[in-house]
């Protein structure tokens, strides 16, 4: 693809972009691979102000993050850069090692997707901030220790004085993704680089870090470079956007002018992929017959309704302690039912137990109290001999599939080992249900010779619910399937999702925290909150009149693809904190 048309700037496009803080001209990344060059991206032109945050933005693959690494030198051995790259003025590409060195970390600051894979693991993280402080200025340790001290109060970490201290594993995803921030702008940067930084995070986590990286923009007046696949992310922070597409711009524009008025197909693919929160409700895409009343929830409802999918009965869950390390209880009396064929959303924040209740319906963590009952059997206190029998009745699509398939399996052996274990099937039999499972996820019949890192992420996790489905089970649990996927892919994984669940009526407690998502394939939803169960309701009760504190922040956090309305989003969830309705214990 060489398009020069689709990436054609308007008219007056570069008058606004007088001396800008980088200038990236014609920018192109090849690398060697078997002997031949590989284009990952080509032509690439970007320009930033003082002051400006521009959103890179596009699928995995595209070849926005490649190029960025490009600026700073950060590929691999096997890469070769072409065009150019100035910083106020100052060449970057092809310069020696150690001016690009002196470079990182003092003028540009890099902001990584995934804080616990940049920091160091045996190092506390004010040393690792401090070790950039060191390499730059001319300070005493002291002096630097100080002000990291300073940094991580700028950034809003609680306690600072204390968390300089820390090791990573000490620290939430927010307050780890805090630290990376506050290494970026450690030497007050020019520009800073945000490389997904929101990916990892839940919702309201997520909105603190906007607001984090909206207010030290103003302060410093740095600019910022965003890449992000996630529109809403862009519609919050961003000024202007470059879409990227198989390594070219094929779009850039303001902000506004390219949400309400995209120019080419592949940007409003791109846009109509997003989960836009309140869309699937104001659009009636479930009607009133398809939800199940609340007597088919219910054990024993006086007008005999069906036992219920799934059952939780003041289920409580624990982790056990370890020498003077008591136990401890993740999740507390939750009461949850799920009629057969419904699909009911858990929703809430990282360590709010949702995940927790997700592999406890699967029998893979015991129950401490309560109960919890599959088709009407009790799984709570059932050896592991009794249990094998009902582990056909519930199966689980794990979040991450790259870890949770085996990577010495081919497709067809992963797919086929529960055949294999619980159906005793072989030889042709085997083959011909695995091939039906892969052409219910509409992959190919030759991927079952491939093994899992052949497959991109969507297709890695089309074989997870192939996997998941292989024994007809009468209750799937989803465990964030999405989360790690592309707009895009996510989308297409969802329809099929939806398509296989009208297919076979399977039952389904989808665990998430982006409720966009939720609201699309929910019935009914349920909030989850330190461990116990703060609300739950139809969707439109959940979504549209919200009864807890807790469920007002979550929705009032959830970023939405519409530049204007996220504004507005923002300022009720201000009024939202202000009031003291998201406050945390």
């Amino acid at each position: 693809m060489t398009s020069t048309t689709d990436a054609t700037p308007p008219a007056g496009w570069e008058d606004q972009y007088v001396e800008p803080i980088l200038e990236v001209t014609g920018l192109g990344v090849d690398f060697r691979v078997d002997g031949e060059w590989v284009m990952a991206s080509e032509g690439v032109d970007l320009r930033i102000r003082p002051g400006e945050v521009l959103a890179l933005v596009g699928e995995s693959g595209s070849g926005k993050s490649v190029s960025s690494m490009a600026i700073l030198g950060l590929l691999p051995g096997n890469a070769r850069v072409t065009g150019s790259a100035k910083l106020r003025g100052k060449e970057l590409i092809g310069i020696p090692k150690p001016q690009l060195r002196a470079v990182r970390g003092n003028d540009i600051g890099l902001i990584f997707q995934e804080p616990m894979t940049a920091l160091n693991p045996v190092l506390t993280v004010g040393f690792q901030v401090a070790e950039i402080i060191l390499s730059h200025q001319n300070v005493t340790p002291q002096e630097a220790r100080d002000r990291v001290v300073e940094l991580f109060r700028l950034v809003d970490l609680p306690n600072p004085e204390a968390k300089v201290d820390a090791y990573p594993h000490q620290l939430s995803g927010g307050q780890r993704q805090r630290v990376m921030i506050a290494m970026a702008i450690a030497c007050d940067p020019v520009l800073l680089i945000a490389d997904e930084p929101t990916t990892a995070l839940d919702v309201t986590v997520q909105a603190e870090i906007l607001d984090l990286l909206r207010d030290l923009h103003r302060r410093l007046d740095s600019a910022i470079l965003l890449i992000t696949h996630d529109m809403g992310v862009v519609a919050d922070l961003a000024d202007d956007v470059v879409v990227m597409r198989d390594g070219h711009v094929v779009e850039r524009g303001p902000i506004r002018q390219l949400f309400s008025q995209p120019q080419q197909e592949y940007t409003r693919d791109l846009l109509a992929a997003v989960p836009h929160l309140g869309a699937d409700i104001a659009a009636g895409a479930l009607s009133v017959q398809d939800r199940p009343t609340e007597d088919e929830v219910v054990t024993g409802a006086p007008d005999g309704g069906p036992t219920p999918a799934l059952e939780l009965e003041h289920v409580s869950i624990e982790y056990p302690g370890r020498g003077r390390t008591p136990a401890f209880r993740a999740v507390d009396d939750v009461s949850l039912a799920i009629a057969p064929g419904e699909v009911v959303g858990l929703v809430g924040e990282s360590g709010s137990g949702k995940t927790t209740v997700g592999r406890a319906v699967v029998s893979l963590l015991p129950v401490a109290e309560g109960a919890i009952r599959v088709g009407g059997t009790n799984l709570a206190g059932l050896s592991r001999r009794e249990l094998l029998p009902l582990r056909r009745r519930s199966a689980i699509v794990f979040q991450d599939p790259g870890s949770s398939l085996n990577p010495r399996m081919t497709i067809g052996e992963s797919i086929g080992e529960p055949l294999f274990l619980h159906e005793k099937l072989r030889k042709e039999a085997l083959n011909r249900r695995v091939e039906a499972l892969l052409d219910q996820v509409k992959l190919p019949h030759a991927y079952r010779n491939r093994y899992p890192h052949e497959l991109s992420g969507g297709q890695r996790q089309r074989v997870g619910i192939a996997r998941a489905l292989s024994l007809r089970p009468q209750l799937l649990v989803a465990d964030e399937p999405t989360s790690a996927l592309d707009v895009s892919v996510q989308a297409h994984v969802l329809e099929l999702f939806q398509e296989l669940q009208r297919e076979q009526g399977f039952a389904c407690l989808f665990i998430s925290h982006d409720l966009a998502v939720v609201e699309i394939l929910s019935s009914r939803i349920a909030v989850m909150r330190n461990g116990r169960l703060v609300e739950q309701g139809s969707r439109e009760d959940v979504l549209l009149n919200p009864q807890d504190p807790y469920t007002r922040r979550l929705i009032a956090a959830a970023p939405v693809p519409d530049p204007d309305e996220q504004g507005a989003r923002r300022a009720e969830r201000a009024r939202v904190l202000a009031a003291g309705a998201g406050d945390k214990d």
